[in-house]
């Protein structure tokens, strides 16, 4: 077949270079653009930090939108083929699953058990990078009744890739913006007594609690399960920690990050408040304050790093799991032993309390999902 990479298909998506675009707008312009040579039935494009490769929001067709917690669990806990970790150091930055699969149809769950069953026969993936980070991802859909995707289609995706991360970083801190719009500059402060009766709080706060009460789809007299979560967790600290000579120690801060419905993250932390007069008494506090403010994608793994008590080195390795790296790369890129590697990776695991690089990996990410009572290190 001939090559569809061509000046007038490589100006396709350069052109958009010298465009006026948010992250969001740029996104949509490529797809149509894309849609123009490749033809697909559905796509998610999705922005990361390239930091921790977490998700700083997807531009998703309704037909992924409905399976997008089962390929999330498949990205992050299933052994599956062009992972997006793997395609970023594979430095082949676009992939066919049905090229990878047509010999053996069971080599990926993610077809058999996700994509098939919903109508969709064919996926093509391509990856981002620019200078040695990622900043994307971006998965192609055909149905089962139209053709597969075709290495020219593939090649030209990967042409593309270049002008696309070099896009996506640009837009990077526009995006940033983006996630901020319509926050609060100031934090959200709550004061609540020791039976979590609200007593007093200022303005931002209200907006937060608003936009809690909102996801979880309660009245507004309701106290939102994080600001209850933090809070319990709180006191159960202070109550275990009674003897303590230092009430005001690690254990007395509680943290929980919770992704709001459109996408941005809140960051509360409860802290325990002391008045003048019981100052005397340390074993004696009156009121809990609840700090609410956002939290962008790339603080977040440090937050709930510093949640756990992991050490510099230990944080420095956890980056290098979440991105996949081997027990041996990270090994070479920390200038550690593997054996010393094997050592921190259990530290970790019993700080977390998980058993697995595979149920670490999901442990951190699905932190960022709010699912029923959040869950507060420790606890």
């Amino acid at each position: 077949m001939t090559s569809l990479i061509t000046p007038q298909n490589s100006h396709r998506i350069t052109s958009l270079e010298k465009g006026n675009w948010t992250s969001r707008t740029y996104r949509e312009a490529v797809l149509k653009q894309i849609q123009m040579v490749i033809a697909y039935d559905a796509y998610c494009f999705t922005t990361v930090d390239p930091s921790t490769l977490l998700s700083t929001g997807a531009v998703t067709a309704d037909g992924i939108e409905a399976i997008h917690d089962r390929l999330f669990i498949n990205e992050y806990m299933e052994e599956d083929i062009h992972k997006y970790s793997d395609l970023i150091q594979s430095g082949k930055y676009a992939a066919i699953l049905h090229a990878s699969i047509q010999s053996r149809p069971g080599a990926s769950s993610r077809y058999t058990n996700i994509l098939q069953p919903a109508g969709f026969g064919d996926e093509l993936r391509t990856v981002f990078v620019n200078n040695d980070a990622c900043w994307g991802y971006l998965t192609l859909y055909r149905k089962q009744n139209k053709p597969t995707f075709s290495e020219e289609e593939r090649e030209l995706m990967q042409h593309w890739a270049s002008s696309v991360a070099f896009m996506l970083r640009t837009t990077h801190l526009l995006l940033m913006e983006e996630l901020q719009g319509g926050s609060p500059r100031e934090p959200g402060i709550v004061i609540l007594r020791a039976s979590l009766e609200p007593v007093m709080q200022n303005p931002a706060a209200h907006y937060w609690l608003s936009e809690l009460r909102r996801l979880e789809q309660v009245e507004s007299d309701v106290l939102p399960r994080p600001v209850r979560a933090v809070s319990s967790h709180l006191l159960k600290s202070i109550q275990k920690n009674a003897s303590s000579a230092s009430p005001a120690s690690d254990s007395s801060l509680s943290k929980v990050c919770v992704q709001l419905a459109d996408g941005r993250y809140v960051m509360l932390q409860a802290s325990l408040m002391q008045s003048f007069e019981s100052a005397e008494h340390s074993e004696k506090w009156d009121q809990i304050a609840v700090w609410l403010e956002q939290a962008m994608p790339q603080d977040l793994l440090p937050l709930l790093s510093e949640s756990y008590a992991l050490s510099a080195r230990e944080r420095e390795l956890l980056a290098y799991v979440l991105r996949s790296f081997s027990s041996k790369e990270i090994a070479a890129a920390m200038h550690i032993s593997t054996y010393t590697v094997q050592d921190h990776l259990k530290s970790i695991f019993a700080k977390t309390k998980v058993s697995s690089r595979r149920e670490l990996i999901w442990h951190f990410v699905s932190r960022f999902q709010l699912s029923g009572e959040p869950e507060i290190p420790g606890m």
